[in-house]
């Protein structure tokens, strides 16, 4: 017997008014998969995963959770959780108790829902904190309780919204592994929300690009970066040069771009507009005669061995096996 996916979009509109926020957008998210929504402000995704949670009633469409057509049920009934952004802890109670107080909402009696709290502050490692008020932590510390309480309701789907945007860059680093590892323990799917490129690419597996309220690619991480599908998600994930082509529209990754001299092969003459030292790589980008602007990302040797600065002529250089063509506009 084939089990369903964990969470299904079926032609999900969401307006406000005459606003469209969501518009007509489909998606599977397979069982126990990390999917990663993500899209400049104002995209449509955190509409979809207030849709999904039950925060949002979709306008049309349908939002099946496990199996089950959810669209109309409260979050309550959904087998979801949430974990906001502002983390929302009550700020009068405990670690221990911040986490069992769903637990008690239900009637689950003192002695069972401490130990089960107890359990979940273990698994985000922060048994230690248990009776420490959520003044008395850090941010990343207030995270991994948020985590816990939502856990703790054993939900079929995890939805976080923008978790990590608070937190240092130290700390994203770190909390980035704690979720992914988090997920792949409890083998249920984590829906994330994010308008940061490199934290979708870290922890996907599933990479959802949204613009103007609908899906522009979905896919496993590293094939979005590498066949992006629009010159929209190939400026947007970064890392690409988009050019013009003979009439068509071409992305050729920076990292896979030189300086050289012009040849029979693809390449883009210029002036150097910037030089930026980034430890191991050098970023340098160049203006053509016509106002295109492309980069070549060069490992730090490379560049020093022949340095060029701002203002000097140069020529951008790539292998034809580097070009994706991308979809018409």
């Amino acid at each position: 017997m084939t089990l369903p996916d964990d969470v299904e979009l079926v032609a999900v509109t969401k307006r406000y008014g005459a606003a469209i926020a969501v518009e007509d957008v489909s998606l599977r998210i397979p069982r126990g998969t990390y999917c990663c929504l993500l899209g400049p402000s104002g995209c449509g995704k955190t509409s979809t995963l207030r849709m999904i949670a039950g925060h949002e009633i979709a306008t049309e469409g349908d939002v099946i959770v496990a199996g089950e057509n959810v669209t109309t049920l409260p979050p309550a009934r959904r087998g979801t959780a949430m974990m906001f952004q502002s983390y929302a802890l009550f700020p009068h109670l405990s670690c221990l108790d911040n986490v069992a107080f769903s637990l008690k909402m239900k009637g689950v009696d003192k002695t069972e829902r401490r130990a089960r709290a107890g359990e979940f502050l273990a698994l985000v490692q922060m048994e230690k904190y248990a009776e420490r008020l959520p003044a008395q932590l850090s941010g990343g510390q207030q995270q991994r309780v948020a985590l816990a309480r939502a856990l703790i309701t054993r939900p079929k789907v995890l939805l976080l919204d923008e978790p990590l945007s608070a937190l240092d860059p130290f700390l994203r680093g770190r909390m980035r592994e704690e979720l992914k590892r988090l997920q792949r323990e409890l083998g249920i799917s984590f829906i994330h929300v994010t308008h940061g490129q490199d934290e979708a690419m870290a922890l996907s597996d599933l990479a959802v690009v949204m613009n103007n309220g609908r899906i522009e690619q979905a896919a496993p991480p590293r094939e979005v970066f590498e066949r992006p599908s629009s010159a929209f998600v190939a400026r947007f994930i970064g890392g690409h040069n988009v050019l013009p082509d003979g009439g068509s529209t071409i992305a050729v990754r920076t990292d896979r771009c030189r300086l050289g001299e012009p040849g029979n092969g693809p390449h883009l003459p210029g002036r150097v507009s910037a030089v930026e030292y980034q430890g191991a790589l050098v970023r340098v980008a160049l203006t053509g005669a016509d106002g295109e602007e492309a980069v070549a990302l060069l490992p730090d040797e490379t560049f020093f061995a022949r340095p060029v600065a701002i203002g000097d002529a140069a020529t951008l250089v790539w292998s034809p096996a580097d070009v994706h063509h991308l979809q018409a506009a």
